[in-house]
């Protein structure tokens, strides 16, 4: 199912009726994370507390769109792909929306493996068999010069809301989890590091190297060539995992993919 032009988001990003904002549903394979290449159903919902300027889901940020669903109707989408017993729900920031929990909770009563993808402010009790948590750094910060509604509006809020140690320490004590970082390029390794070492320190539950994963910037093939070598390296140099983006060597930026 592709996106819903002829709707938006409402402007307080609060959700204002059952279901969920639906941007897209679709069937492809997972091209992130430590189940890269796994068939998966997609559930992408529409919303974002965050403005990365780098975002590769435009429409469920800068300009959100979406159909309003509700979970009977994502149930029998998802189940239209009986190819697939992995489901990733993912956004926008899908933790946002109340009926997420909902819409876990009867996959996971169906059978379904659930992976969440969430920037990690926001903590929710939920069955779900992988947290894909991807910590927000400076980098992705909508500065003036990188706003690509080129007016900055969003830097503030952006910057004070992208890392709450509290939710994410809750994330990692609670799931099974993975640390997904977006790297630019190697000035972006000292906060991962120490960002590493603060989520360490909050829980109880030790952040091994391999929980940490390195994904290079792009959301497009001449991008990834730009990014993917030197965050190759930069995996390799602290025994962190390095991640492909698969979906976009594959189809490179081809929605519902």
């Amino acid at each position: 199912m592709p996106v819903n032009a002829d709707a938006t988001v409402p402007a307080n990003e609060a959700e204002v009726q059952d279901g969920l904002p639906i941007n897209e549903l679709f069937y492809s394979l997972q091209g992130e994370g430590r189940l890269a290449g796994v068939p998966s159903v997609f559930v992408r919902t529409s919303g974002c507390n965050l403005r990365c300027w780098f975002c590769d889901s435009y429409h469920t940020s800068w300009e959100p769109t979406h159909a309003w669903m509700d979970i009977d109707d994502v149930l029998a989408e998802v189940r239209n792909h009986a190819q697939a017993n992995h489901v990733v729900l993912t956004g926008g920031e899908p933790m946002m929306h109340d009926h997420s929990v909902e819409l876990l909770e009867r996959l996971d009563e169906a059978g379904y493996h659930t992976t969440v993808e969430t920037n990690g402010t926001i903590y929710r009790e939920a069955p779900i068999d992988l947290a894909s948590i991807s910590p927000k750094l400076a980098s992705s910060t909508p500065t003036p010069e990188r706003d690509p509604k080129g007016d900055g509006a969003w830097e503030e809020r952006h910057e004070d809301r992208r890392i709450d140690i509290e939710a994410l320490s809750r994330l990692v004590e609670t799931y099974d989890f993975q640390l997904k970082f977006v790297v630019t390029d190697s000035t972006d390794m000292p906060e991962i590091d120490e960002l590493v070492e603060r989520i360490d320190d909050a829980t109880g539950t030790t952040v091994r190297s391999t929980d940490v994963l390195l994904m290079p910037e792009g959301a497009t093939r001449d991008r990834l060539e730009e990014t993917r070598e030197t965050v190759a390296e930069l995996a390799m140099e602290r025994g962190y995992q390095f991640t492909p983006r698969l979906h976009v060597t594959l189809w490179n930026d081809a929605p519902g993919t």
